[in-house]
């Protein structure tokens, strides 16, 4: 049986896997997120390695109803990744009268964590269990790939024989969770990276830390750089244009502008340093200049110049797959499919973007509405409930957005209920932020339901109730901010 990377959950992951391998065929369930297409892809896979019957599922939101529909089948054993966890109530009451076994591989908080009735289950992967941050040490994917380690046959020369190719995944997993916002990925999530480099399908280095560096040409990898916010570049496709036309470096090819990923060393340095120098001079706070530069993530195994070739990118595909009802297509592309699915994911991809796009002008145009702790806005039914907290991540810090509060957009959802989104930053969490708790807390004062992480979090609210959440989860951030 192959090692896993993290000892501490060690145990757990054979516990699980052992179970698993008992069972004559697996139900899966994942969440719809990049995280949670990328743990489908690895449980499968591992799975399917181990000659172990699965059918793999995506739900949006792991509820009673989705729990009941699967109590309702023939499978034994129920595999939960990238959910589970905070639901742990409703899963034991199924097992308790014997319609499945779960075996659950998240990184969410455990229902009742933090009190004296935090529940737990025999089968039960949770990085938080043993005391490490689920929020930014090990995602959903992470978590996933250390049950696809145990479940591993070892056989010292082929990484696909004991799972370590399935480290590609499991970063873009944590990539697209938020979990490398500071720059690089930490704690458990650096074993895995580690181990991927050594399998030879990752590869790490310092770069410039901006979204697009493999597909978008140098003006628009610049003026759509919501990273980093440089007055006469962002936003702005003369003001980029002119900054890259000012260097002296030949920045294009045949009259076209060239990608990042096209540049040589000494061209993309002369890049970096041309813009800290404009960062510097237009006042960007320092904090903000010292992010130019992170840790990049590249799966060595994909085409350079593709949207597969980045993590950062490569989660953003996957976020365009099942936020649109279609989590088949992005688990084909996880899986291996680069023809028909592929095409289908761009396609998505480029539908996406433009949802985006109207979404931010949106909110620019409308602006939000600041508290005394945090700022919200209301879409309504303009933006989809699947995409508006990326939407409200992306808005933090742009033209009349506070970076310096957390951000919360409602969107209509289904059956009377409001979708609510909460993004905050790495600044806000050192500070005492934990929106988790906030959400978790402020949504059940109106008798909704909420969860996720310190950084990202989100509930489901009665429909006429977005006053009433506001209030409560502005108190709640404020003790917190003290």
């Amino acid at each position: 049986m192959a090692s896993v990377p993290v000892p501490a959950l060690e145990a757990r992951a054979v516990a699980c896997a052992d179970r698993l391998r008992e069972a004559d065929a697996v139900l899966h369930a994942s969440h719809i997120d990049a995280d949670g297409l990328t743990s489908g892809a690895i449980a499968t896979t591992a799975l399917r390695r181990a000659d172990i019957s699965v059918e793999t599922v995506f739900e949006k939101q792991l509820d009673e109803a989705a729990i009941a529909r699967m109590a309702a089948t023939d499978f034994e054993v129920v595999l939960f990744t990238d959910f589970g966890s905070g639901q742990l109530d409703v899963i034991a009451e199924y097992e308790a009268e014997g319609a499945f076994t779960p075996v659950i591989a998240d990184h969410h908080q455990p229902a009742g964590a933090g009190t004296d009735d935090r529940l737990d289950t025999e089968y039960h992967l949770n990085p938080l269990l043993e005391g490490i941050d689920g929020a930014s040490e090990l995602s959903g994917a992470g978590a996933a790939y250390l049950l696809a380690r145990a479940l591993a046959e070892v056989d010292g020369h082929d990484p696909r024989a004991e799972n370590r190719d399935l480290a590609a995944l499991a970063v873009v997993g944590a990539v697209g969770d938020m979990q490398a916002s500071a720059g690089e990925l930490t704690g458990a999530n650096e074993a895995i990276v580690d181990e991927g480099v050594a399998a030879g399908v990752i590869e790490t280095g310092r770069d410039l830390a901006l979204y697009g560096k493999q597909t978008r040409p140098l003006p628009k990898l610049l003026e759509y750089a919501s990273e980093l916010q440089i007055p006469g570049i962002s936003n702005d496709e003369g003001g980029s244009i002119r900054f890259l036309d000012g260097l002296d470096v030949d920045l294009k090819r045949d009259g076209e502008w060239r990608t990042w990923v096209d540049l040589e060393p000494e061209e993309r340095k002369a890049v970096v340093s041309a813009l800290v120098r404009r960062a510097v001079d237009r006042g960007v706070p320092a904090s903000r200049i010292d992010g130019i530069v992170g840790t990049a993530y590249e799966l060595a195994e994909e085409l350079a110049g593709t949207e597969l070739r980045d993590a950062s990118e490569f989660s953003t595909l996957l976020n365009a797959t099942a936020r649109y009802e279609r989590p088949d297509v992005g688990l084909a592309v996880c899986l291996g499919n680069r023809d028909g699915a592929l095409t289908r994911a761009r396609r998505l991809l480029a539908n996406h973007r433009r949802n985006l796009s109207e979404g931010l002008n949106l909110v620019s145009r409308e602006g939000v509405t600041s508290e005394t702790h945090v700022q919200w806005f209301d879409a309504g039914d303009r933006i989809r409930e699947t995409i508006v907290g990326i939407v409200a991540g992306m808005a933090m810090g742009t033209d009349g957005v506070d970076a310096n509060k957390p951000i919360i957009a409602f969107a209509d959802a289904d059956e009377a209920e409001t979708k609510v989104s909460a993004r905050g930053s790495q600044a806000l969490i050192r500070q005492g932020l934990d929106l988790s708790a906030a959400m978790t807390e402020a949504a059940k004062a109106v008798d909704g339901e909420g969860g996720g992480h310190d950084i990202a979090a989100g509930a489901t609210i009665p429909e006429g109730m977005e006053a009433a959440f506001v209030e409560n989860v502005d108190r709640i951030v404020g003790e917190q901010l003290g």
